[in-house]
């Protein structure tokens, strides 16, 4: 997949393009507006806001007027006037500094996964998988639940990115869900905040560590109860499951 990576701080895209490699893609880059409305036509476009030239806004808009190709913005600039403003003139979805590549990339798939399904849609492999019977085709069945994960009331489904609790579905930002992922790929064992960091944010994450902190108590409010991810003072965190009856 081709992306084309619209960013003047070459300090910022220099690493950007350096982990996108490392997950596959190949980047091409401009540092302006016009050389971003000249380019050779990509996948994928991540365009910067804050350009020597010409507003990013400017750029999305120019570029949508002839193209559908995919926009991610990805900008300092956090309002939510802006966010905005963004998706109404074409941007698909919008990322605010600072990042990990890590989320980059989910982001990328998930526009990807949008935009484009017929690359997503399942390959039948001849094989026979359990489930339910697809209603209106007797003999059609659901894929097997590979993905799927189960920790007391807890359900997590890694193909969908969807968490319920005793069928009630929670509704996660990215970020949170990731974040339960990690914690939930060794149930009782004890994550350090530096491998959640890595995980979760990606090791080259610039951000304040706080956000963890932050990320993790959003979580224990939508899980329904605090006791579904303790603290390990000085070390990190590890998900347990509460006594039958104490969540909501």
């Amino acid at each position: 997949m081709r992306l084309l990576l619209v960013e003047d701080d070459d300090r910022i895209a220099g690493p950007l393009m350096e982990g996108l490699d490392r997950y596959g893609f190949a980047v091409d880059h401009v540092r302006s507006g016009t050389s971003a409305l000249s380019a050779a036509a990509a996948d994928l476009v991540l365009l910067d806001l804050g350009l020597p030239d010409m507003d990013g806004i400017d750029v999305c808009r120019a570029l949508r007027a002839r193209s559908a190709v995919p926009i991610i913005m990805i900008t300092a600039r956090g309002e939510e006037t802006d966010r905005v403003v963004g998706l109404e003139v074409g941007a698909d979805d919008y990322l605010s500094k600072p990042f990990g590549v890590r989320e980059l990339v989910a982001r990328i798939r998930a526009v990807t996964r949008r935009t484009h399904p017929e690359r997503h849609a399942p390959k039948s492999t001849g094989t026979v998988t359990t489930g339910m019977a697809v209603q209106g085709a007797p003999h059609a069945q659901l894929p097997e639940e590979r993905g799927i994960q189960r920790i007391g009331p807890l359900t997590i489904d890694r193909r969908t990115r969807g968490v319920t609790i005793d069928s009630r579905p929670l509704t996660l930002t990215p970020k949170e869900f990731d974040l339960l992922v990690q914690l939930a790929s060794d149930p009782g064992a004890v994550h350090s905040r530096q491998q959640i960091l890595d995980a979760v944010w990606d090791p080259n994450y610039f951000g304040p560590t706080r956000t963890l902190d932050v990320h993790v108590s959003a979580l224990r409010r939508k899980l329904g109860d605090p006791a579904w991810i303790a603290t390990v003072r000085g070390i990190g965190f590890r998900l347990t499951v509460p006594d039958a009856g104490t969540y909501t």
